[in-house]
């Protein structure tokens, strides 16, 4: 979409549904790549006000559903080492406010996760709203977001012999997300 078009977002509360939805990251490899990964189990809700800039979200990512498309990464990632999923089973955000970004947004709000909150930015573009297939309303939205992991309590130090990390601190968050305007 171009960032010239104007959307319409219909007011009122929105699910987030997550068959149509993507959650995914990346983290900088032994300092010469980035490995990718996605959360297949997320949940959240999206109320629109009448004022787009009025808007709030709620989102929680079961960290149980990590999938790097590798089970013994996984199952590391889940550990003690860096999620410590045992202790911490969820990431949670929650928006404190909207405002525009150009064409686009920011949604400001609250990350938890591994036991710590911050305050993160999500750079949102609305991708288009309209009717569904099965007599709804659909939205969509892309959202990207940079963290660092050592914020939150994961330091796992993992050191190159010549230099670097084989973990990397940043992670990048990439969302696709659709939502369904609940009836009513």
């Amino acid at each position: 979409m171009s960032t010239t078009e104007t959307v319409s977002v219909a007011a009122g509360t929105w699910d987030i549904d997550a068959v149509h939805s993507d959650v995914s990251f990346a983290v900088r490899h032994m300092m010469v790549s980035k490995v990718k990964g996605r959360f297949g189990s997320f949940t959240g809700e999206i109320v629109t006000g009448a004022n787009f800039l009025d808007s709030s979200v709620t989102a929680s990512i079961d960290l149980n559903s990590v999938d790097t498309n590798n089970d013994q990464r996984d199952e590391h990632i889940r550990s003690a080492d860096f999620l410590d999923v045992a202790n911490h089973p969820a990431l949670t955000f929650t928006s404190t406010g909207v405002r525009p970004n150009g064409a686009d947004y920011i949604v400001d709000g609250e990350l938890s996760l591994h036991g710590v909150t911050r305050p993160v930015e999500l750079h949102v573009e609305l991708s288009g709203s309209g009717p569904d297939a099965y007599g709804g309303t659909r939205v969509g939205f892309s959202a990207t977001a940079t963290i660092n992991r050592s914020d939150f309590g994961i330091d796992i130090s993992m050191p190159l012999d010549g230099g670097g990390v084989v973990v990397g601190d940043k992670i990048q968050i990439a969302l696709e997300v659709e939502g369904v305007l609940r009836a009513g």
